[in-house]
């Protein structure tokens, strides 16, 4: 009779420690207003440095001016963004806030474009490769010739091809990822198990159901987190093509910044474009998480 409390007492155990762990357990929107504050304690923290900086007199208020001056006036600076992307220098009747979303637009339509172009492009040249031969010996050789070419270097031979405008900026964009994506895709191809492939012929699957449904699966978690890691690169690409090749956009106003020795204007800009970037990023790992609805959250992350 003794040994019957002592058979159940542990599964009551298992039981109570389960539940305290559940309960234990934070919910989802505890974790993102976590993260949403310590985000906002790391740039609290970068601003507080920055304005003590310019309080004890550390920092030229003319070249280094702290958020609190170059944020005083948005008015002013609003004036330098022209909504239609199609002239440089400060609108005589002033600026808003919808124009400095339309400049926001067409830099953020320009990344958009080229980092699609680049990831379906690329995706499909990395398969045609392996599974290619003759199409492989002909292609990766020039593009493991071309992968090291800077995408600046390529801003002269984008103004030949396709003149002023949208064109040379999407194309920069799109060099910045495209051979980089190529050869993560070859690398991820050869990493996938051949007990996927084994296993997936044996059930009698063709050549298409084994790419569709064993390789595609397989390598699209890792080439996320690779093309998330060129997105950066790719918004300094396209500033740099939008201040030379195309005359408009987040990049133009800060080459006109530049030229005038504007400084609140110049920072003011770099304050867009670190907004508008990491609005990039989470949409693209919201992207990533929807895609990649076969893996975990903290796989589709990519750890990132």
């Amino acid at each position: 009779m003794a040994a019957v409390p002592a058979m159940v007492e542990p599964g009551l155990s298992v039981a109570s420690s389960s539940a305290t762990s559940v309960r234990q357990r934070p919910s989802a929107l505890l974790v993102r207003l976590r993260a949403a504050l310590w985000a906002c304690a790391s740039v609290g923290l970068f601003v507080g440095m920055w304005e003590f900086a310019w309080w004890r007199g550390w920092a030229d208020p003319l070249l280094l001016p702290p958020p609190h001056l170059f944020l005083a006036n948005l008015a002013d600076q609003f004036r330098f963004f022209d909504p239609n992307g199609d002239r440089a220098g400060a609108l005589s009747s002033g600026g808003s806030l919808g124009s400095v979303l339309g400049v926001i637009a067409w830099t953020s339509l320009r990344v958009t474009a080229g980092l699609a172009l680049g990831f379906v492009l690329s995706l499909a040249v990395g398969v045609g490769i392996r599974y290619f031969g003759v199409f492989g010996k002909l292609t990766l050789p020039t593009i493991t010739l071309l992968a090291p070419i800077s995408p600046v270097a390529w801003l002269p031979v984008a103004v030949f091809m396709f003149g002023i405008g949208n064109p040379p900026a999407v194309f920069l964009v799109f060099i910045s990822v495209f051979f980089v994506m190529v050869l993560s895709t070859l690398s991820q191809i050869d990493a996938v198990p051949a007990s996927y492939l084994h296993v997936a012929r044996i059930m009698g699957a063709s050549k298409r159901q084994l790419f569709r449904h064993v390789i595609l699966p397989a390598i699209l978690p890792g080439l996320f987190v690779t093309l998330r890691l060129n997105l950066f690169a790719a918004w300094m690409v396209v500033l740099i093509a939008e201040a030379v090749g195309v005359g408009s956009g987040l990049g133009q106003v800060v080459m006109m910044a530049r030229n005038t020795f504007n400084a609140s204007l110049v920072f003011f800009t770099m304050t867009l474009i670190g907004l508008a970037g990491f609005a990039f990023d989470q949409a693209l790992r919201w992207v990533q998480r929807r895609v990649l609805w076969w893996v975990g959250p903290s796989a589709a992350a990519g750890g990132l």
